[in-house]
């Protein structure tokens, strides 16, 4: 049974003591406004927020991702038609996507996502579930030596070593032309809430700039392993019309590939953001 911690106009339980809360008896089809702010308070709080049974239609899941920004289109990740806004990520034994590395959306991006907010469409009976990491306390346990040396530094993050691998070297060429690559702080600040947290991933990360290939290597795998402590995640198991939504300024996350050959189907609207300092 999750500890309640009841306040203002919500409720909330918290998952972990770093991250992550479910919001109960509440209908976000029709969410009112002191709901959405409420909403956006206990966000920035627990990063990670979890709604169960929300029966949507895909017009109420972009209405409702409206509420806190404008939404993105994703370039590269199939939608639904009639509905760019969606992603639409299917997952089964013939197309084995599920997001199964750390990292936080679209980094790749000048302006990467705000946040995220996904719905579960179909769900496997067992596995598929999502965990989530708090950057920020990822950071504040690094050693005080590591955090020194990566304080000041910036990375490349580059779609083409994920999105770009089943692409031609000329549309390759022509998409790296429209989204070239983007440097990003290795520890960004929130802000909102002005913590630092790490800032890098293996999915998009090409390397930290000025410094030798040797020593990007280590300390990109120093911020990796920091990421995957079980003592800064929480993990999320998914049902039908769970909604989950997550800050991908100070929020990491990876999907559990061990499903197959079950179907796995859920559907995201993203945030668009601001250029990380």
């Amino acid at each position: 049974m999750l500890a309640s911690t009841r306040g203002g106009i919500l409720d909330t339980h918290p998952i972990t003591g770093f991250i992550g809360a479910e919001i109960t008896n509440i209908n976000l089809a029709k969410a009112t406004s002191e709901e959405v702010q409420a909403i956006k308070e206990e966000w920035l709080k627990h990063k990670v927020l979890v709604f169960r049974d929300q029966n949507i239609t895909r017009e109420q899941h972009i209405a409702f991702g409206k509420n806190f920004g404008e939404l993105e289109i994703h370039p590269f990740a199939p939608h639904p038609k009639e509905y760019p806004e969606i992603v639409k990520i299917v997952s089964n034994d013939k197309v084995q996507y599920a997001a199964s590395n750390w990292h936080s959306d679209v980094t790749w991006r000048q302006e990467p996502s705000m946040g995220s907010i996904l719905r579960g469409r179909t769900i496997p009976e067992v596995g598929g579930d999502t965990s989530f990491a708090n950057t920020a306390e990822a950071y504040n346990r690094l050693t005080p030596k590591i955090k020194d040396r990566v304080d000041s530094l910036y990375a490349i993050h580059d779609f083409s070593q994920t999105f770009g691998r089943n692409m031609s070297a000329r549309e390759r060429e022509e998409k790296q032309r429209k989204y070239p690559p983007a440097r990003h702080p290795v520890i960004r600040t929130h802000p909102e809430t002005g913590e630092r947290g790490i800032y890098t991933n293996k999915p998009f990360v090409s390397y930290i700039e000025g410094i030798a290939k040797e020593e990007s290597q280590y300390l990109l795998k120093n911020l990796h392993d920091a990421i995957k402590s079980p003592s800064v995640q929480c993990r999320i198991k998914w049902e039908v019309n769970t909604i989950v939504m997550w800050d991908n300024r100070v929020v990491q996350h990876q999907a559990s590939n061990d499903f197959y050959p079950q179907n796995r189907h859920v559907e995201r609207v993203t945030i668009i953001g601001t250029k990380p300092f």
